[in-house]
């Protein structure tokens, strides 16, 4: 176990995808920023990858100090046991107190590969991060399926942390800012065990990305509906997502799922059908630009969030919606 003493600064997992920089790396930059300065220390990022030198200057115009930088042809693809091993290699060599990846498909897949070889905690799918006044780490997470929030502080170092996409404020990106890149050695490991047999296409929907999202909830009367949801939708140049208690009846995929316990977003534009707005779903969208309630009972939760707010019944309002929008030209 890395024994606790000497740890300092901020190390920021910085994800791409064929050398594209993940935007959840540049959140959690931002996040950084603000910890490393409440620290009075460094914040770094670490970058792996091929030909991915360019993109460690970007690192710094959001706020990064210095860049590790691991560029080798053995990198150009995702092996979590590549990466955990350089990483790992790098945590021993500066130390740093705080670790910070994304909770991303990959990030969940690294990051307790990571933790586990350095023997020290991780928390999983933060929702914030605070400074307390000790100069502790306090990670927030829902647990117990979302019913409480619990405020978590790791006795051991380095801290290790995954957090959430589109639940922290991008960092602002400045081009006068300074920085270094620092070439790493990379550790070429023969046969990790890991092959890619091939890549295929995303076949469920990017929830988090989308910049308009109608959801649904409970006041769906049977599956067959969602198809209902789909094509309003579908006429705003939308997505779909639901509540958990739809998830948990089968009635469409996880990926689909808002709140807590499922995606956090930030669209343009969210219109919530049937979905009363239980405090678990709330903390998934109340960041959304524009928010539209659709709710029969008048006393809903999500009214009082909404900006604006239609009492009435969705298998009546919602068809009338995309029967003017088709009026108006608009097709999918």
């Amino acid at each position: 176990m890395l024994v606790e003493g000497n740890y300092r600064g901020v190390l920021v997992f910085a994800e791409q995808h064929e050398g594209e920089i993940h935007p959840v790396t540049f959140e959690l930059l931002g996040k950084g920023r603000e910890i490393a300065d409440r620290l009075k220390t460094e914040l770094s990022s670490v970058l792996l990858g091929h030909n991915v030198e360019e993109k460690a200057r970007e690192l710094i115009y959001y706020g990064a100090d210095r860049v590790y930088l691991y560029d080798h042809p053995s990198l150009k693809h995702f092996d979590v046991v590549l990466y955990k091993q350089n990483i790992v290699n790098l945590v021993k060599e500066e130390k740093p107190e705080i670790i910070l990846i994304g909770a991303t498909p990959i990030g969940r897949s690294l990051a307790p590969r990571i933790a586990a070889a350095l023997n020290t905690g991780l928390t999983a799918d933060c929702i914030d991060l605070q400074v307390d006044e000790n100069g502790d780490l306090i990670q927030i997470r829902p647990a117990f399926t979302g019913n409480i929030i619990a405020h978590i502080k790791t006795k051991t170092r380095p801290v290790m942390t995954t957090v959430r996409y589109k639940v922290m404020k991008m960092g602002v990106r400045d081009e006068r800012r300074k920085g270094k890149i620092i070439k790493k050695k990379v550790e070429v490991i023969d046969n990790t065990g890991i092959k890619i047999l091939r890549k295929e296409k995303r076949k469920e929907v990017n929830i988090a990305d989308a910049d308009v999202i109608v959801a649904c909830g409970r006041g769906l009367k049977k599956p067959e509906d969602i198809s209902m949801i789909e094509e309003l939708a579908k006429l705003l140049g939308g997505v779909v997502g639901a509540s958990r208690p739809l998830v948990d009846e089968g009635w469409i995929s996880k990926d689909h799922q808002i709140g807590f316990s499922g995606n956090t977003v930030k669209p343009k534009l969210y219109i919530a059908c049937g979905i009363s707005g239980s405090p678990q779903h709330l903390a998934g969208m109340r960041d959304s630009n524009i928010i539209v309630a659709i709710n029969i009972d008048p006393t809903a939760p999500i009214f009082r969030h909404a900006d604006y707010g239609i009492v009435g019944d969705l298998y009546e309002v919602v068809p009338k919606l995309i029967k003017e929008l088709k009026k108006r030209g608009v097709r999918t």
